[in-house]
């Protein structure tokens, strides 16, 4: 029997992250999301729990929302929710909020914050008014790396600022990010990108942060449409991805409790009157005992369901909020709970730190361990067969590419 909802979740974007926001979308209300992106998706057109459709052109500028109208026409009779699963269409969501806020709920802030906080050095010297830390950054740019000569410490690392041009390049040696250990490094690395790629964009060039996967720390919040904090989750990931494609992207995730943590984040979020989703990278340093501000994303990243995994299901925030009305108290989050999508064997081997490879395995024996791609009430043969693949890839992956983010594959 096919149950009718009055309310449409509409995911824009990155497959993965699709994929889990609909799952916890499903699981909290039975209902199955509409999934658009402008390329085929072939691996969430194979899962039961949301409606994918293929948009030619809907990342270009002219199509966007003559596209999303068109969507909120057919589905005039429900109340619309839209949401970004990366950060190319949160940016065009909220470009384009206005006019879009006429036919769908948009949890997002209006354009000038959002330009403040997702421009990394304005977000720094915003960040740094409330006590956030963060790692020296450098800017060049196609006409001035080759003079670039600005005092840094090695090693540092080395990001494209445009992800969304840089994606479309193709030249040998290309990372998502790069790390340098000296300055022929980045030499090099600054040569690759500018001469052996169409990329014109800047580049952000930062001090290294030592220490491992573990040092790092992602808080996740959900801010009302009254600008109050409602849900703070701290995770402890324990281990990221190593290919060119996806360095940086957390596999692992232990959630952890830091009270200390998530008040200044709550605090931080309330005085500049943000609303929506907000996920915060940091990583502790050890040099000082401080935990270094990396960047704030106004999107869930594909990790973000580790929160849902917790017993606290994101999505069912922002739904209460925008669509239900419902008064949601403040909640941090305690409950321990293992998030990952990579199989045990490569979470045993390449987790460095005996102690968290321990609490993973304890966590997995009580229960307290979830897939979120993997996801076995989800499951036909095709699915099955494709997951299994995927599972078995990321031993040769991680074989391959583990610690190795320099410009060569070695």
């Amino acid at each position: 029997m096919v149950i009718e909802h009055a309310f449409l979740p509409v995911l824009l974007g990155d497959e993965m992250n699709a994929y889990g926001m609909a799952r916890a979308f499903y699981e909290s209300y039975g209902v199955k999301p509409l999934a658009l992106n402008h390329t085929n998706r072939a691996k969430i057109q194979q899962s039961d729990l949301l409606s994918f459709r293929e948009i030619q052109r809907l990342h270009i500028e002219e199509r966007f929302v003559i596209a999303l109208k068109a969507i909120a026409e057919e589905f005039a009779e429900k109340k619309l929710l839209l949401l970004a699963c990366d950060e190319f269409y949160v940016k065009k969501i909220i470009q384009h909020k206005e006019e879009l806020s006429e036919l769908y709920e948009i949890p997002y802030v209006d354009a000038p914050l959002a330009e403040q906080l997702l421009t990394r050095k304005n977000m720094y010297e915003l960040c740094a008014e409330y006590g956030f830390e963060y790692p020296m950054m450098h800017i060049c740019t196609v006409n001035d790396y080759e003079a670039f000569d600005e005092p840094v410490e090695y090693p540092v690392v080395i990001k494209p600022m445009n992800m969304t041009k840089y994606e479309a390049c193709i030249f040998p040696g290309k990372k998502k990010v790069y790390i340098a250990y000296n300055e022929e490094e980045k030499n090099a690395i600054f040569h690759a990108i500018y001469k052996e790629s169409a990329y014109r964009d800047d580049l952000m060039i930062q001090q290294y942060i030592p220490g491992d996967d573990a040092n790092m720390r992602v808080v996740n919040a959900y801010v009302g449409q009254d600008c109050k904090a409602k849900l703070l989750s701290v995770g402890n990931p324990i281990l990221e991805e190593h290919s060119p494609d996806g360095i940086g992207r957390y596999v692992a995730i232990m959630t952890t409790y830091d009270k200390e943590l998530m008040d200044r984040v709550k605090t931080f979020l309330e005085a500049i009157q943000f609303q929506g989703f907000a996920t915060f990278d940091m990583k502790y340093d050890d040099r000082d005992g401080q935990y270094k501000l990396l960047s704030i994303e106004l999107h869930n990243e594909l990790s973000n369901y580790y929160v849902t995994a917790s017993g606290y299901n994101l999505m069912q925030y922002v739904a209460d909020d925008f669509i239900r009305g419902s008064k949601q108290p403040l909640t941090y989050v305690q409950k321990r709970h293992l998030w990952t999508i990579v199989p045990n064997g490569v979470l045993f081997k390449y987790v460095s730190n005996e102690n968290l490879v321990i609490e993973a395995k304890s966590l997995i024996r009580q229960g307290l361990a979830t897939d979120s791609i993997f996801n076995y009430k989800d499951m036909n043969m095709k699915r099955w067969m494709n997951m299994t693949l995927d599972n078995l890839n990321y031993y040769r992956k991680y074989k391959k590419y583990f610690n190795n983010k320099g410009l060569t594959n070695k």
